[in-house]
């Protein structure tokens, strides 16, 4: 395999797919077509089905096994949303933080490797980093 010519899909096993669908489309803007099915794909820059998400109870039962989902802030992995600049940072923790939207580590940070980002916690929480590495 080479994996400059693999598309990579990130999948988010969810318990409430309504509750989910509903964060990323209409506080986050991502597009989709859901159906109110078990699966519901997102289109971002990167194509159709970079992000995507499954019933965790669906999914379960696809592969004969039972799941317990982290408690609290998942601590497994994160989801990166790049945004162009800086000031695009700014201006989307801005426009969430009108949107009783959970940010688990405050306001956005300028770190010294040249990233300024902040995290949010989706409503089953899993964390979103969103950041940029262009200061202009």
């Amino acid at each position: 395999m080479n994996g400059k010519t693999v598309r990579v899909g990130a999948c988010l096993l969810v318990g409430d797919i309504d509750r989910m669908v509903r964060f990323y489309r209409d506080i986050l803007g991502f597009n989709t077509d859901w159906d109110h099915g078990d699966f519901a794909e997102f289109e971002t820059a990167s194509g159709k089905t970079t992000l995507f998400m499954y019933s965790r109870e669906a999914f379960a039962k696809a592969i004969g096994q039972t799941y317990e989902p982290p408690k609290g802030i998942n601590q497994t992995f994160e989801i990166a949303l790049w945004l162009p600049r800086y000031a695009d940072v700014d201006a989307e923790y801005a426009r969430l933080s009108k949107l009783n939207v959970m940010f688990p580590c405050g306001a956005p940070v300028t770190f010294d490797f040249g990233i300024r980002n902040f995290y949010v916690s989706d409503p089953e929480g899993n964390l979103l980093e969103i950041g940029s590495m262009n200061e202009k």
